[in-house]
């Protein structure tokens, strides 16, 4: 745990007792704090109190005994309207903050002798791939390494900070949102394609939220920007020189990341044996894992070798098994079509299963993929959407996960060829699964059901 010193003796409260919220509960507390906490859940007041935590009823507290709020993230602070939370701090005249700027607070807190450093990722696509890259390739250089945040352990349950670790961070734009002082050493947006939009008031607030990742940063941070999109090279623009620019098609001087390779000042570098990093959004992570960890001292062929050593991330462009010529490739994390953009870009054709509880806009833009369909099939409440818009390209609505596997395998090795059975669903999983974490591992369940060979047994 990380303790968060600046409010000893004060109340503070805490609202949301989701991961996050009570996390900084805990942070606040052992740095001398007063968290006052409250949640709409029954069964999480009662866990607060189980651990000895002041709960108390904030719609009837009295506001003026507080030194701040720190919000859940998944709590709105502008749109579509504030929390009530929100209106009644500012009535009270408090600020109003989140567990990455408690994070942030508790760092700048240190000597500046003693202070760890800080990577963070933020991004609509790739921020999780890139934060776990980032942390495999430095704990590969022997690096002390603590990953989390938005992924994983939240930032606050990390271990104490000390002089020689590297905290690597992914953070949300929620996060963000509700972070004033917070200031990577190096600090990185991967893309920006619209999401979230009803949180932010619509794509300007959204990419500002993102772009706050820069704000604070020291004139000798690192600052890396994703340009493939018009949103990315304007944040490139406002930053100026001392941002860096990652590209996949060359369109700005930079770091060129190509599938196979990258291209770093000139100096090109091999990644075609790096299996787990496939298509060009791979090589745009590694591109930023590699300038993040040469940033905090690792030498370059200890980046290289981490690169091509990274087991991949479950549930993103995941090989869980292999059925005779037949691969089985798991992106259930792709739950709108940009991020699906990405898988099916990576192959030049695959048996796509596709579907779930579709976001605004659906496929719409994968049009001028759907050549590189060979069939689609089509699960929960998007199937038949998805079917209308896939016209001519050849589909069949399966309904269920088990039932898509069974029919996309069957029509894979029919063909006698090297196929892959791709899940990328482009939509949301609530309509059938509670998470895509689910989604992914009733699919994993599906192909290891019909004999396939597990991936990492192969």
């Amino acid at each position: 745990m990380i303790p968060v010193p600046g409010f000893e003796g004060r109340r503070i409260a805490v609202f949301g007792l989701g991961r996050s919220g009570l996390t900084a509960a805990r942070a606040l507390k052992a740095g001398g704090a007063l968290p006052v906490l409250w949640d709409d859940s029954v069964s999480s007041r009662m866990q607060a109190e189980a651990e000895g935590f002041a709960v108390e009823d904030l719609t009837s507290a009295d506001w003026s005994g507080f030194a701040a709020l720190v919000l859940s993230p998944g709590a709105p602070l502008t749109h579509p309207k504030p929390h009530w939370t929100v209106a009644r701090a500012r009535e009270a005249g408090i600020e109003i903050i989140g567990d990455i700027e408690l994070f942030a607070r508790a760092v700048a807190s240190l000597p500046e002798g003693e202070r760890p450093r800080v990577v963070a990722i933020t991004g609509t696509n790739g921020k999780s791939t890139t934060t776990a890259l980032i942390g495999w390739v430095l704990k590969q250089a022997g690096m002390t390494v603590h990953v989390g945040g938005n992924i994983g352990i939240g930032v606050l349950a990390l271990p104490a900070p000390t002089p020689e670790a590297v905290y690597v961070i992914e953070v949300s734009s929620y996060q963000l949102d509700l972070a004033t002082r917070f200031a990577p050493d190096v600090a990185i947006l991967t893309n920006v394609t619209p999401d979230h939009l009803d949180r932010h008031g619509g794509m300007e607030g959204y990419v500002a939220a993102k772009a706050r990742i820069f704000q604070t940063q020291r004139a000798d941070g690192v600052a890396l920007v994703g340009v493939d999109e018009e949103w990315g090279r304007g944040v490139l623009l406002a930053l100026g020189r001392r941002a860096r620019a990652v590209s996949t098609a060359g369109l700005a001087i930079g770091i060129l990341a190509e599938p196979g390779r990258l291209t770093v000042d000139g100096h090109e570098i091999d990644l075609s044996s790096a299996r787990s990093l496939p298509g060009r959004h791979n090589a745009q992570n590694a591109a930023f894992a590699y300038a993040a960890a040469r940033a905090v001292g690792v030498p370059h062929d200890a980046a290289i070798e981490g690169l091509l050593s990274f087991p991949g991330l479950a549930h993103r462009m995941e090989h869980v098994g292999t059925l005779g010529r037949v691969r089985f490739i798991n992106d259930s994390k792709a739950t709108n079509a940009d991020a699906a953009r990405q898988a099916l870009s990576s192959y030049v054709r695959s048996f796509w299963i596709a579907g779930g509880r579709a976001k605004a806009g659906g496929i719409d833009d994968l049009e001028d993929l759907f050549p590189r369909v060979a069939e689609a099939f089509l699960i929960g409440e998007a199937a038949g959407p998805f079917a209308a818009r896939l016209g001519d390209t050849p589909h069949r609505i399966s309904g269920d996960m088990a039932t898509a596997v069974r029919q996309a395998a069957q029509a894979a090795a029919a063909t006698g060829r090297d196929e892959v059975v791709l899940l990328s669903p482009a939509a949301a999983s609530f309509d059938q699964y509670p998470d895509f974490e689910a989604r992914g591992e009733a699919f994993r369940a599906a192909v290891l059901a019909l004999g396939a060979t597990p991936a990492g047994a192969l």
